[in-house]
């Protein structure tokens, strides 16, 4: 099952508070980044995010699930209805993330 763009929309616009949130489309579903890094993404209308030190401290109770199958597990994010606490868990988790890879040249 793909992500809605209306889902993609709704999360963000809880994120507005916050500068350089891009997306990409990804096979229906949509990697979300925070300044250049990739911080999670919307799988099947569910917000998921990097399973960071500071995000699991940041959510203690949050549950991991899979974003798609065989991919790495991530954390769900239950609380999209409040945008203070998005914003200050991006914030949280931003130090972390690992940097964004350089592409080569061919």
């Amino acid at each position: 099952m793909a992500s809605s763009k209306e889902y993609l929309d709704f999360i963000l616009g809880q994120l507005s508070a916050l500068e350089d949130i891009t997306y990409r489309a990804m096979m229906g579903e949509y990697v979300i980044y925070y300044k250049g890094k990739i911080v999670g993404g919307i799988y099947d209308d569910r917000f998921l995010v990097k399973p960071v030190k500071t995000a699991v401290a940041y959510m203690p109770a949050a549950v991991y699930e899979l974003p798609y199958e065989g991919a790495k597990e991530m954390l769900l994010v239950d609380e999209v209805d409040d945008s203070e606490y998005l914003t200050g868990l991006f914030e949280a988790m931003y130090d972390e993330l690992p940097e964004p890879k350089l592409k080569k040249k061919k």
